[in-house]
């Protein structure tokens, strides 16, 4: 049977096509659309009525594939994240998506979320023994999932999005160093719970979950390889040298420079810039020397949960 799972991001809407047989899947189709709900109101806890256009849009698109590929509406999953279970109107965008698309939204928590999330990575990634935490950096929120390949150990979702950092923090371009400086004080005051969380489990590896981390993978296979990573690989291995110069690049250079850099794509060249700063201030604070990345995430983990029934 044909299911298609949609994952509706804050910056990005994704869609998953498969066929499921038991417990075996193939992807028959995957697309995204940068619907870009939380652009202009997530800051005041809003979705615009530019952004439900942009999510019908979105959506009407994703439904012309749904019916070339013959996937019926009851057979379609969709769920909306930070920037909708956060805005005052949510209830009222899930209403007027339904009168317009015919897709029923559902909102999950942001410890749903991070749930999935672990799933979505495990599916793909070997995460073996020793302890990891795993970052999924949305427009809306990042969740943190310490854990190893049995078990979560801990887990929290903070609404500290690309999106929520970039109105916060991204007044100049490219970002001022100053900036960079009060964004990390913010983060070190917003992610006390994950601190001690750290202390406690020690995590040896960060686990990227799409997002940021998949086009730092897409750069460094630029800069290697000369091409686009392989569609079928899921999971990665990406060297502290390679972020660490990526990390310099991005934040040194305005947006027409960093969409030259081989590898960018424009839906991230703003966002990608707070981005790695979040993920160069967790591997500093905590002291972590090793980056792996997982392409898949929350959609692959509503996948994993459907396999098991």
């Amino acid at each position: 049977m044909k299911k298609a799972i949609i994952d509706l991001g804050t910056n990005t809407f994704q869609l998953l096509v498969v066929e499921q047989e038991g417990q075996h899947f193939q992807i028959i189709h995957e697309d995204s659309y940068a619907a870009k709900i939380g652009k202009g109101g997530i800051s005041q806890g809003l979705i615009t009525d530019e952004g439900i256009e942009r999510a019908i849009a979105g959506l009407n698109f994703f439904k012309t594939i749904l019916e070339k590929q013959q996937v019926e509406l009851q057979n379609v999953i969709a769920m909306a994240t930070s920037a909708v279970r956060n805005a005052k109107n949510g209830l009222e965008f899930c209403k007027q998506i339904k009168e317009a698309t015919g897709i029923q939204i559902q909102v999950i928590s942001g410890d749903e979320e991070a749930g999935l999330i672990y799933d979505g990575v495990k599916l793909g990634t070997p995460i073996g023994r020793t302890p990891s935490m795993i970052i999924d950096i949305g427009g809306g929120s990042v969740e943190f999932i310490i854990c190893d390949e049995t078990k979560v150990f801990w887990k929290q979702s903070f609404e500290i999005g690309g999106q929520r950092l970039m109105d916060q923090f991204m007044n100049t371009d490219p970002i001022s160093p100053r900036s960079v400086g009060l964004m990390r004080d913010y983060l070190e005051d917003m992610l006390l719970p994950l601190t001690n969380a750290v202390h406690q489990y020690a995590p040896e590896c960060i686990i990227g979950s799409a997002g940021s981390f998949e086009t730092l993978i897409d750069m460094y296979w630029h800069k290697q390889h000369h091409q686009w990573p392989p569609r079928q690989q899921v999971s990665f291995d990406l060297p502290m040298d390679s972020f660490k110069e990526s990390f310099l690049a991005l934040v040194s250079q305005n947006r027409e420079k960093r969409m030259q850099i081989p590898g960018m794509i424009e839906l991230r060249v703003d966002m990608i810039v707070v981005g790695v700063c979040l993920i160069d201030f967790i591997l500093k604070r905590y002291e972590i020397q090793q980056i792996k990345v997982s392409t898949y995430a929350l959609k692959e983990g509503v996948l994993a949960r459907l396999l098991k029934n």
